[in-house]
């Protein structure tokens, strides 16, 4: 049996494709109503104008498990990561 494919899948590292940008907490959103969650939206920087923001729940952790929300102003890195198999090379 050849096993050249199986080889191959193994020097494949199985690590994530990563980007991480630096971005900022342009603004706190409180929620509409009391059962729905406080938002951040966060503005990238590098990001086209009209795709640059993105809003999150407002609700982290910190090392000790306990949750914290980011401030206005603050400075963060947005990481996007990606599966092998969601990748190509690019040309």
């Amino acid at each position: 049996m050849n096993d050249k494919a199986d080889d191959k899948d193994e020097d494949r590292p199985d690590q994530k494709a990563a980007v991480t940008l630096p971005a900022t907490v342009e603004k706190i959103i409180p929620p509409l109503t009391p059962n729905q969650p406080e938002k951040a939206q966060i503005a990238v920087e590098g990001a086209e104008d009209l795709y640059k923001e993105i809003r999150i729940e407002n609700t982290l952790q910190d090392e000790s498990g306990n949750e914290v929300a980011l401030k206005k102003g603050a400075k963060v890195d947005v990481t996007i990561e990606a599966d092998p198999e969601a990748t190509k090379p690019k040309k």
